[in-house]
This record gives structure tokens, C-alpha cells and sequence, in this order.
């Protein structure tokens, strides 16, 4: 068994869509980025390379890269779970948590967890998603964005 962290941040910019967990806020404020800055999934591919030994993000996706500039980021962790199953591991599971003042998320979160496991292809049961807030602390308790952990547990097969 194997585990990897995962963490991201990105500020809020107006004018774009919100994305977190692969899931759609409308009316609500994006996040500014290369791709379409769900920091929830950014946060997971993280955990997910971290627990295979293969880097980050950001040397699989560079965000100077123009072939992903407002790339779906579904499909990123869609193409990281190739990427860790051709190395040999399995995904046992995901935990992940998002920090952010708004919007209130507790209404969505069974919807992102569903949304999660389905892109990674695992059972529902295996993926956990929470959310907190900064308690208005630091530029995430002011509301200039948000951020979100991950951890993920991988299986290669081999004990």
C-alpha cells in the first residue's frame, strides 16, 4: 500500500465558471487558472501521483502548456488514473477536503463524491469528500479563494 498528498489553491476571478469535483456551481465565481482551475481535482491527481512515485500536476499538465489551457479537469484525472494504473497501482481510495468560505458546499458534496469515484472507476464507498471553512483567517477566510487536500491510498499488488 502506498499513499500520496495532494493540495491546491486558486483565487477567485469573475467571469468564470466555477468547477469543484467536476461538478458545475452556476452563478457562482470560478477560480482563476490554466485549465478550468478545479482545485478539488487538481488536489486529487496530486495525491494520486504523490502515491505512485510519478511527480505532480504540473509535470504531467504544465500550466504554460497551451494544450491545456481550459482543460477539462475530469478528463486530467481521468488521463492520471491511466497514467497510475500503467505503473502497476490500483486506487483504494481517495479523502479529500475543500477550504473555502463560499460557496456552501454541503448540499453538493454527495453529488461531487459520485462524480469522483466515477471518473476514477472505483466504488462511491471509497471516495470521501468534505468541506470546511478558514473561519476568516488568511486570504481564504477574507474569500479571495479556495483551497482543497487529498489523500489517496494505492494498492500495487505487491505486499
Amino acid at each position: 500500500m502506498r499513499s500520496g498528498i495532494g493540495y491546491d489553491i486558486h483565487r477567485f476571478e469573475p467571469g468564470r465558471r466555477l468547477v469543484l469535483g467536476g461538478i458545475e456551481f452556476p452563478g457562482e465565481t470560478g477560480l482563476a487558472g490554466h485549465s478550468d482551475a478545479d482545485v478539488l481535482l487538481h488536489a486529487i491527481i496530486d495525491a494520486l501521483l504523490g502515491g505512485a512515485g510519478l511527480g505532480d500536476i504540473g509535470r504531467h499538465f504544465p500550466p504554460d502548456d497551451p494544450q491545456w489551457a481550459g482543460a477539462d479537469s475530469a478528463s486530467l484525472l481521468a488521463r492520471t488514473c491511466e497514467t497510475v494504473r500503467g505503473a502497476g497501482f490500483e486506487v483504494v481510495n481517495v479523502d479529500a477536503t475543500v477550504i473555502a468560505e463560499r460557496p456552501r458546499l454541503a448540499g453538493r458534496l454527495d453529488e461531487m463524491r459520485e462524480r469522483i469515484a466515477s471518473i476514477i472507476g472505483i466504488d462511491r464507498a471509497r471516495v470521501n469528500v468534505k468541506a470546511t471553512t478558514n473561519e476568516g483567517i488568511g486570504d481564504i477566510g477574507r474569500g479571495e479563494g479556495m483551497a482543497a487536500l487529498a489523500i489517496a491510498t494505492l494498492y500495487d499488488g505487491n505486499f
